[in-house]
């Protein structure tokens, strides 16, 4: 098929129209609200985060970004240990590359992990980047756990709504799934063929009030 010249330039304007950015430097600046909610939609139903951003003001912010931008959309809660945690976030490394060479800096713990509140994971001294982690119980230790040259692992927000769903996650493999961490990156099939009965998160979203 044949197109004329100005058929071309329309077809061309209309996938520029179309497509998405996978990552604008504006986005790492962007504030969120002093609090708002966001839905996430998993294969066990969905749960609800409130942030409450004077907990953890750039981990709120960063939450707040990622969940604008539809980070979390599609993912695999990829680590689950029973009465510990669940963990997820994007593992896409052409989506997430620029957001991993722009990680946050440390905050001090202002609110801690008891059961159900959210934090962000993270491997050492300002580190915080895109995955984040829900406490399945009261897990104080991580208040002031020494890692790396960092301390403690602050809150941003709490499940509250949903707080069942999240406990049926399923939780089998505990951290046996962490041991294939980098085939969870550059095979997600295969990752998902070796842990078929992870769940996953379709989308998420934030809630208008």
């Amino acid at each position: 098929m044949r197109l004329k010249s100005g058929s071309l330039f329309f077809f061309v304007l209309v996938l520029s129209a179309c497509s998405k950015p996978l990552f604008q430097s504006s986005w790492i600046k962007e504030t969120g609200p002093a609090n708002f909610t966001a839905r996430f939609e998993s294969t066990r139903g969905n749960f609800d985060i409130e942030v409450i951003r004077e907990w953890s003001p750039l981990g709120a912010d960063r939450f707040y970004q990622l969940v604008k931008h539809r980070l979390f959309d599609n993912t695999i809660i990829y680590r689950a240990v029973p009465g510990y945690v669940v963990q997820f976030g994007n593992t896409d490394s052409v989506k997430i590359i620029q957001w991993e060479k722009n990680p946050i800096p440390d905050e001090p713990v202002i609110e801690g992990n008891l059961k159900m509140n959210v934090g962000f994971a993270r491997s050492g001294k300002n580190s915080r980047k895109s995955q984040i982690f829900i406490n399945l119980n009261n897990n104080q230790r991580l208040d002031t756990l020494q890692y790396n040259n960092s301390r403690g692992f602050p809150a941003f927000g709490r499940i509250v709504a949903g707080a069942a769903i999240v406990e049926k996650i399923y939780t089998g493999y505990g951290n046996e799934s962490m041991k294939k961490w980098d085939l969870l990156y550059s095979n997600r099939k295969g990752f998902l063929d070796s842990f078929p009965l992870l769940d996953q998160i379709s989308k998420a979203y934030l809630l208008k009030k």
